[in-house]
C-alpha cells in the first residue's frame, strides 16, 4: 500500500488538530478512570458527564464561558449526590441515577427553549474534527491540573478508595481528597467536551481504568497502562475514522470496548491456566 496513502491523514490541519486533542486528553481521563474503578464511581462519571449540559446552557445564556458553566454543573451534581446518600436511606446509585438524570432533562429543556447557533449533537457527541486552538489551550491546562494533581496525590487517593475509615484515621484530609477527585472528575469531562461530547465521555473515564485492571496487578503500573491504553485508543480511532468516513468520537469507545473484550479473555485463559497448574501441582504432591 501507498505510504502517502497512509499518511494522509497527518496532512491535513484539521485531523493534526485531533490527534493533539487525543493526547492530551487521554492521559487525565485515563488517570482518572483507574480511581474511579477501584473506587467503585462509575455511575458518578456518567451522573456528572450528564450533568454539566443544563450548566452549559445557562452559561450560553448569561454569557460566560461554557466550561465554568459545565464546571459549576458538575460540582453541583456531585455535591448533591453526596448529601442525598448520606442523609437519607436511598442508596448511592440510585441517588446518582436520579440526579444525573434530572439535570440532563433540564438541560435538554433548557437548550430547546432558547436560541443558541451551539449544536445539540457537538455537545452530546464531540466535534473533534472542529478542534480549534482554544479547544486545545483548554484540553491542555486542564490535563496539566488534573494529571498533576493526581500523579502528587496518588497515594493517599488510593487509601482512600480502598479503606476511608483508614485514611481518615491516618490523618489524611478525607475530605479535600473525596471533592478533591470530584472536581478532578468535572474538570476532566470539561476538556473531553470537544472531543467526544457528554454521551461519550464516560468511555473515556471508565474503560482505560478497567482495561487496565484485567491487564496487571500493581496499582502503580495499572496507572501508566491506562495512559498507554487510552492515548493509543484515541489515536486508532481518530485515524481509522478518516479511512472508513466515521465520526472520531465513537470510533474510540468501539476500539476501547474491544480492547476491554480482549483484556477480559486474557484474563479468564490466565487465571485458568493459573488454577490448572494448581491442580497439576497439588497432584504431584500427592504422588510424592
Amino acid at each position: 500500500m501507498d505510504l502517502d496513502f497512509l499518511l494522509l491523514p497527518f496532512k491535513f490541519p484539521f485531523m493534526q488538530n485531533a490527534f493533539l486533542i487525543c493526547v492530551l486528553v487521554s492521559i487525565p481521563t485515563a488517570l482518572l478512570s483507574c480511581f474511579l474503578v477501584m473506587k467503585g464511581w462509575a455511575l458518578m462519571g456518567d451522573a456528572v458527564s450528564h450533568a454539566v449540559l443544563p450548566g452549559i446552557v445557562l452559561a450560553y445564556i448569561v454569557g460566560l464561558p461554557l466550561i465554568l458553566g459545565a464546571f459549576a454543573a458538575g460540582m453541583v451534581c456531585a455535591v448533591a449526590t453526596g448529601y442525598l446518600s448520606n442523609n437519607s436511606r436511598v442508596k448511592q446509585d440510585t441517588v446518582m441515577g436520579v440526579v444525573f438524570s434530572g439535570m440532563f432533562g433540564l438541560g435538554i429543556v433548557l437548550y430547546v427553549a432558547v436560541e443558541t447557533n451551539a449544536h445539540l449533537d457537538h455537545i452530546l457527541f464531540g466535534n473533534m474534527l472542529g478542534v480549534g486552538n482554544q479547544d486545545l489551550w483548554t484540553a491542555g491546562i486542564i490535563s496539566l491540573v488534573v494529571a498533576s494533581g493526581l500523579v502528587l496525590k496518588w497515594k493517599d487517593l488510593v487509601l482512600h478508595s480502598f479503606d476511608a475509615a483508614q485514611a481518615q484515621a491516618s490523618g489524611l484530609p478525607v475530605n479535600w481528597l473525596h471533592y478533591g477527585l470530584l472536581a478532578a472528575l468535572s474538570l476532566t469531562i470539561v476538556a473531553t467536551l470537544s472531543a467526544t461530547g457528554l454521551i461519550l465521555a464516560i468511555g473515556l473515564v471508565i474503560a482505560p481504568g478497567a482495561i487496565a485492571f484485567l491487564l496487571v496487578r500493581k496499582f502503580s503500573t495499572m496507572l501508566w497502562v491506562s495512559v498507554i491504553v487510552c492515548m493509543l485508543s484515541m489515536l486508532a480511532g481518530t485515524y481509522l475514522s478518516f479511512f472508513i468516513d466515521s465520526a472520531p468520537a465513537p470510533t474510540i469507545v468501539l476500539i476501547l470496548t474491544a480492547a476491554f473484550i480482549a483484556a477480559f479473555i486474557r484474563r479468564q485463559i490466565v487465571t485458568r491456566q493459573m488454577s490448572l497448574r494448581r491442580v497439576e501441582d497439588d497432584r504431584t504432591l500427592k504422588e510424592v
